[in-house]
């Protein structure tokens, strides 16, 4: 065990902190485009509605893995799209860029259809006053409607944030130097101890979900919609 411990604790902090990192450029850029899709769902414009229903069917039902192989196999060995700056570490980041586009592309779904549910819970009087006053839908979907969403799904989104997390770790299918890496590494080179590997892995995603979990249940009481 101390053997295991000496080989495997130096390298716990720079594991998880790739997870968070993927984690948080992942979350950030999950909630723009999945609100931009929300919006397309609700559009007046029948294109917009249709495009943002066949991404969601399409994205949401083809497995997570196939779309993280696509960003790194079609995008860059066949299109040669690059994400980073040509560099000593050039395949490291644009892996790391690879893998955060491909859970941007595939959470995104799961943010729009949860923004969807939360669009439900704004009066429909809110919205047909705010169109009798002159505004349009880009003002009453900004103004009144998607403001009011985000609060009321506050917890769901946490949710959706909590399998992101647990999600980056397909992200070792391409390289990239995350946890789920680290364990799999660890394991093949301590064969003998694969169930304490297993719990200390296990352990950190516990923590960080946790955490996860108690922050947005206090941001959902605190800032949830006063009806």
């Amino acid at each position: 065990m101390n053997e295991l411990w000496s080989d495997i604790g130096p390298q716990l902090w720079p594991a998880f902190r790739v997870t968070l990192e993927l984690t948080l450029w992942s979350a950030i850029g999950a909630l723009i485009w999945g609100t931009i899709l929300a919006g397309m769902r609700v559009s007046p414009v029948p294109v917009m509605r249709w495009f943002g229903a066949a991404y969601i069917n399409i994205v949401r039902n083809t497995p997570l893995t196939l779309i993280v192989i696509f960003c790194s196999v079609g995008l860059y060995q066949n299109l040669g799209l690059a994400l980073a700056p040509d560099n000593d570490t050039f395949i490291e980041n644009n892996n790391f860029r690879l893998a955060v586009l491909a859970f941007i592309l595939y959470t995104a779904t799961f943010v729009c259809e949860t923004l969807r549910s939360g669009f439900n819970t704004v009066p429909l009087g809110q919205a047909e006053a705010a169109r009798s006053l002159g505004l349009g839908f880009s003002q009453v979907f900004g103004i009144i409607i998607l403001p009011q969403a985000l609060r009321s799904v506050i917890g769901p989104l946490g949710s959706v944030l909590i399998a992101l997390t647990k999600n980056t770790t397909i992200a070792s299918v391409i390289g990239v130097a995350e946890a789920s890496l680290l364990m799999k590494e660890q394991i093949e080179n301590h064969a003998d101890q694969i169930i304490a590997i297993f719990v200390i892995i296990a352990i950190g995603f516990m923590v960080i979900t946790l955490i996860e979990g108690a922050v947005f249940g206090y941001l959902a009481k605190r800032l949830a919609v006063k009806r």
